[in-house]
């Protein structure tokens, strides 16, 4: 295996604090994620244990407020923490985002007691969030779906089937969208549904490409009942509610790229100046060098396109085109930076015995999930141009 170690990324972070913040989880990666890291996604095991370790370190809450526990750290801060995760092992850096995701809701549309009541233990308690929008039916078309959450009295019944979804059959809570009134975006509602609902259960997961650690599953939702206490928003608000969670959920899918991304170029760098041919390392081959150098170069832009996206989510700006920018860019780079990194690494690149092949196939997912990147296209250019005459 390559001995040079890879240099960790310069970061330009806002505070003392932040710093130390990036070094806490630089030290928790290398110790607890990175070593098993391999071996746990070829088993495809969850690592809980590390997901309860970042809890009790006050890493699952890190943009929510500090009075619900919460670490009340800026986007800016939050997103590179992600990709020091996600670069570590993808399926914890993404299920830090999925968390995030899941607890979005409550922290930004639920009423004071709402968020007394459950955040704390979100946030800072060892519960896991699943986000669950996607039906069979309805992916990309989210405004489709058929879940439906019918009254009575003070509570409400939930039937249908969500798909895709991380964490499914492991969380410990679940934010649902559902149908409650008329076909359309006006007619859904959110609702927080406990993990252990009675009449709630999740299909096998799916089998993989890659990612394998993180359960993907369908849940099934027969007859489950909750209060309408835990009803978030207003009736009617949970697809305004949704598409408000992914602006910010796929600047965390554009952070875990970089991660990969990042991880995979560490790892080309190192090889390539560890293995000899011709007498000397092939880093000296000027083909390789300028793969390397355009590796870099998109990460490095890949980076300043997110945390520009974030420092206008944090200065309270609309940055809708810039997630969806970030999210675009930053995920085609991993696919293009981890393929290229196995072709650096040659037949070794194509074996099981170095992490290149498992971040190419990591990658691939990321252009998929919370919104494709065709729509994140059609994102954008709804913004250029307006949107599409029907």
């Amino acid at each position: 295996m390559p001995d040079r170690a890879p240099q960790p990324v310069d970061r330009q972070l806002p505070t003392d604090e932040a710093r130390d913040l990036i070094s806490l989880v630089r030290d928790i990666a290398q110790r607890e994620i990175t070593p098993s890291a391999a071996e746990g996604e070829d088993a495809g095991r969850f690592p809980r244990e590390v997901f309860t370790l970042l809890s009790d370190s006050g890493l699952l809450g890190l943009p929510y407020d500090a009075e619900f526990g919460g670490g009340e750290q800026p986007y800016e801060v939050y997103l590179q923490v992600l990709e020091e995760l996600a670069a570590a092992r993808l399926t914890v850096g993404l299920g830090v985002s999925v968390h995030t995701l899941a607890s979005y809701a409550l922290a930004t549309y639920g009423t004071k007691e709402q968020q007394t009541e459950h955040l704390p233990a979100m946030l800072g308690g060892g519960l896991l969030g699943a986000y669950c929008l996607s039906e069979p039916a309805s992916g990309s078309d989210a405004a489709s779906l058929r879940t439906k959450a019918v009254r009575d009295g003070d509570e409400w019944v939930i039937t249908g089937t969500k798909a895709w979804i991380t964490h499914g059959g492991i969380a410990d809570f679940c934010t649902v969208m559902a149908r409650t009134g008329e076909d359309g975006p006006r007619g859904i509602t959110a609702f927080l549904v406990p993990g252990d609902a009675e009449g709630l259960s999740a299909a096998v997961p799916e089998k993989k490409m890659g990612l394998k650690g993180s359960p993907t599953a369908q849940v099934h939702l027969d007859g489950v009942r909750v209060p309408d206490a835990r009803r978030i928003g207003d009736e009617g608000q949970g697809f305004a509610i949704a598409l408000s969670a992914l602006e910010s959920g796929r600047l965390g899918i554009a952070a875990c790229a970089i991660g990969v991304a990042q991880a995979a170029l560490d790892e080309a760098v190192s090889y390539a100046a560890e293995r000899r041919q011709f007498g000397r390392p092939i880093a000296d081959f000027q083909g390789l060098r300028f793969m390397l150098a355009d590796m870099a170069t998109q990460i490095e832009a890949g980076r300043a396109l997110y945390l520009t996206a974030a420092r206008l989510r944090d200065a309270g700006l609309p940055f809708a085109k810039q997630a969806a920018m970030a999210k675009l860019h930053c995920t085609d780079t991993a696919m293009r930076v981890t393929t290229d990194a196995v072709q650096v690494l040659g037949g070794y690149g194509y074996t099981a015995d170095f992490p290149a092949e498992r971040y190419m196939r990591e990658a691939k997912v990321l252009q998929i999930v919370e919104g494709t990147n065709q729509i994140q296209r059609m994102v954008i250019a709804r913004h250029l141009a307006g949107p599409e005459e029907r």
